[in-house]
């Protein structure tokens, strides 16, 4: 693709959601940008790394997200426009400084971008983003596609400076990771001075203390500030109407739904009938233009993913202005029309459509030949189960984990934690991990319950959790395990990156988001600091893995911690350099018969490792082995033969 970075005036290209929004943020003459990776928002600060040096930015993979949201609100107290971007989970960690940062104002424009994932497409969760917008009271965007995208950011730091607050613009899956055509425009070459004013009277918004007191005088003049939001919305370009002027449906949407939306249209032939007011500006409301837009049709059919949140609010909206607009029957995730879970699709809404219209669905029967395609393209293809990659160092940890625990005996168990290894809950795993919330929890969790040998629990407990997410959210957990003397052991699988979306740096590592070198933080020297046995072992060496493992849960005395050190096998330093060559020796490989019952390829299930049905043998798969050596001890009769690379 060409480099939209520094693409003239007027071109037009094709851009991923993400890559429109960063390009919206150098248009719109942003200085900062702060975040923590995660999809579906990790492309956004990716994409200003690359243009960090060129225009003057400073860019940050922070901590974890509230860090990421003061950092960028530092800018903005300084008089710099500055954004944050998050995934849908990622907003929950900034809540708490968000409701005060809302209280408190903003000087230069700051955006908040979170990227929710409608079907939990690579997510735990389906959470929804636009409920803070109400929860803070703050404006909200919805981009409906690239276009958007892209001319929504500097609308909204632009809004955000007029009203001296946090404006939020939100995305979603598809949206993000979805190509669109984009028109670019100019990138200023101003050069911003940072100051940061604070000797005027308390309440100036340009010079006074940065602080949400008093706070019945902020509230106030928060809820103003929404006021000046919705004289801006009542005219903005981003809310549309397509249609009849007397239709008789009204379809209310926003985001990618509107597309859904217009597209099913299209496909029922009803586009005399149907009109779509497209809202780019979904919290507040403008009232004028809903009235205007809610008289054209005594039917109503709201289409938004998940929760009913636009559809509530516009009823109680419809209640105010029945004098005006009369009484309306309202369609949508109420009355069951569309799902209240999951993403939409051209389907569901034309099937909807079709229902409150009374017309015959013809996407029952295109559904019935898409499902027969997909049917058609899957046949012979293998199975293909989520599984740790060849190599992975997490197989190996969790493979030990799995053993000491029956090696010991008392029924112990791992509390989880997000990320790769969180696949040892399902079929690719060994079944060790119990429990899995959000960062952070698998130490939390594990925390409870090793305080829990005064009620006669006597289960050793483990938790695990990578090196990114221990200095995202572990630590305070760890503090209050050690404070508390809970006994538990705490395993770091550090395999030196934040892998699970592209190996961005963490502040384990001596390098930050544009490549310049920095100070690492060590984990051992932290955890040790704090007061913790500590031990660390790489995870390729299961004998002594396992040993020292076997110690840690023998002493039931307070918090120890094992970090288990390899790097991830697709990291960019080790990707496509083996340690060792791999054969399994057919004469010593009797398969079923051995009495393991193919232990390699059941149970272990490294991609690396393939089950020969023909000839009866496991054997290694030359193209996927990535030479790490670990399956060579793992088979009980010695049949996979290592060599070290000279």
């Amino acid at each position: 693709m060409a480099n939209f970075i520094e693409g003239e005036t007027g071109t037009r290209m094709l851009l991923v959601g993400n890559e429109a929004i960063a390009r919206g943020a150098l248009e719109a003459g942003i200085s900062v940008a702060a975040a923590y990776p995660g999809t579906p928002a990790t492309e956004i600060i990716e994409n200003l790394t690359k243009a960090a040096k060129a225009h003057h930015l400073y860019v940050e993979w922070s901590s974890n997200e509230k860090v990421a949201m003061e950092v960028a609100a530092a800018a903005s107290y300084a008089g710099l426009r500055s954004l944050t971007a998050m995934k849908q989970c990622g907003l929950n960690v900034t809540a708490d400084f968000l409701v005060h940062l809302c209280l408190s104002g903003t000087r230069g424009g700051m955006v908040v971008i979170p990227c929710d994932d409608p079907g939990a497409v690579a997510s735990i969760n389906e959470e929804e983003s636009r409920v803070f917008a109400r929860l803070a009271e703050i404006p909200l965007l919805e981009p409906s596609d690239a276009q958007e995208a892209k001319d929504m950011i500097p609308y909204a730091l632009e809004l955000s400076e007029e009203i001296h607050n946090v404006v939020m613009v939100r995305s979603v899956t598809r949206l993000s990771h979805t190509s669109g055509t984009v028109i670019l425009g100019e990138i200023p070459r101003a050069d911003p001075k940072a100051q940061f004013k604070c000797s005027g009277p308390p309440l100036d918004p340009e010079d006074g203390l940065i602080m949400p007191m008093p706070v019945v005088s902020k509230h106030e003049m928060q809820q103003r500030k929404l006021e000046q939001a919705l004289v801006r919305f009542e005219k903005s370009p981003f809310n549309t109407y397509v249609g009849p002027h007397a239709p008789q449906l009204l379809i209310v949407t926003s985001s990618v739904c509107y597309l859904y939306s217009k597209e099913a249209v299209q496909r029922l032939g009803v586009q005399d009938r149907v009109g779509i007011l497209k809202l780019g500006t979904t919290f507040p409301l403008p009232p004028r233009l809903m009235e205007k837009h809610l008289g054209l049709s005594d039917r109503i059919l709201v289409v938004e993913e998940t929760l009913p949140l636009m559809e509530n609010n516009l009823k109680a909206l419809a209640m105010d202005l029945a004098p005006k607009t009369g009484i309306k029957i309202f369609h949508g995730k109420a009355d069951g029309a569309l799902p209240k879970v999951g993403e939409l699709n051209v389907d569901m809404v034309a099937r909807a459509i079709a229902k409150v219209l009374g017309k015959e669905d013809r996407s029952a029967a295109f559904d019935s030949y898409r499902k027969r395609a997909q049917q058609i393209a899957a046949e012979g293809a293998p199975a293909r189960p989520l599984t740790f990659c060849p190599g992975c160092p997490h197989r190996a940890s969790l493979w030990s984990i799995r053993l000491v625990l029956e090696m010991d005996n008392r029924n112990g168990f791992v509390c989880g934690d997000i990320g790769c290894y969180a696949m040892d809950l399902f079929g690719s795993g060994f079944g060790a991990t119990k429990t899995i919330h959000a960062m952070g929890s698998g130490t939390g969790l594990a925390s409870g319950f090793g305080k829990l040998a005064a009620f006669g629990m006597t289960q050793p407990v483990l938790s695990v959790c990578g090196d990114s997410t221990f200095f995202h959210a572990v630590m305070p957990a760890l503090v209050n395990a050690i404070h508390n003397k809970s006994n538990i052991t705490v395993v770091v699988l550090d395999n030196s990156g934040t892998a699970m979306t592209g190996f961005q740096p963490h502040p384990g590592l001596k390098v930050d988001a544009v490549g310049n070198e920095v100070p690492a933080v060590d984990i051992a020297a932290v955890c040790a600091a704090m007061g913790a046995r500590v031990e660390m072992c790489d995870p390729f060496d299961p004998v002594k893995t396992q040993k020292t493992l076997l110690d840690l849960l023998d002493e039931d005395d307070g918090v120890k911690v094992l970090i288990l050190k390899q790097i991830c096998a697709l990291s960019p330093e080790k990707k496509s350099k083996k340690a060792y060559d791999l054969r399994v020796e057919e004469s010593i490989c009797i398969g079923e018969a051995c009495g393991c019952n193919r232990l390699c390829t059941r149970i272990f299930r490294c991609p690396g490792l393939i089950w020969d049905e023909d000839r009866g043998k496991a054997r290694i798969d030359e193209a996927l082995c990535v030479g790490c050596g670990f399956c060579a001890s793992i088979c009980p009769r010695g049949a996979i033969e290592r060599k070290e690379r000279s």
